[in-house]
């Protein structure tokens, strides 16, 4: 396997080639994949912390921090795998120092994400915690899950 790296960075800090490297796979998995027409590039963006994981040089998955609407979360959102990079275990590995990284810079605040509720076994091996029924989000079933660090 090719030499991995993870880097975290907010968007002011992206290179332009990762920047669009990112809106380009978000776009193809949220928008055309998952035939999801909606705004995927949004406001939350700005104050952003963005997990990039890569294979050499390309990128196979992301992720995005941010603080959730509720303000006694944080949230990891936008979660993705390059077409070509998976099954390779590569989400979980990005999401475990995802988690890490998100408690570091929310200062141990739990973690809320809106999975989609076919990935909950996915997120619970992870420490996730279903704590919502499925509910449909952009016509995806989805649930709430929380990480708590204590």
């Amino acid at each position: 396997m090719d030499k991995i790296t993870i880097l975290t960075k907010k968007t002011d800090e992206l290179s332009s080639d990762e920047l669009l490297q990112i809106m380009q796979e978000r776009v193809k998995v949220f928008v055309v994949e998952q035939n999801c027409p909606y705004q995927e590039i949004d406001d939350k963006d700005f104050q952003a912390h963005h997990m990039m994981l890569f294979l050499k040089d390309q990128l196979a998955a992301y992720c995005r921090i941010i603080p959730h609407d509720d303000v006694q979360y944080m949230s990891i959102g936008r979660v993705l795998v390059v077409k070509e990079f998976r099954g390779y275990h590569f989400a979980s590995q990005m999401l475990k120092k995802a988690i890490l990284e998100t408690l570091k810079i929310g200062n141990n605040k739990d973690i809320k994400i809106a999975a989609q509720s076919y990935l909950q076994s996915f997120y619970h091996s992870l420490g996730f915690k279903p704590v919502s029924d499925v509910y449909l989000e952009d016509n995806i079933p989805h649930l709430d899950m929380i990480y708590s660090p204590s």
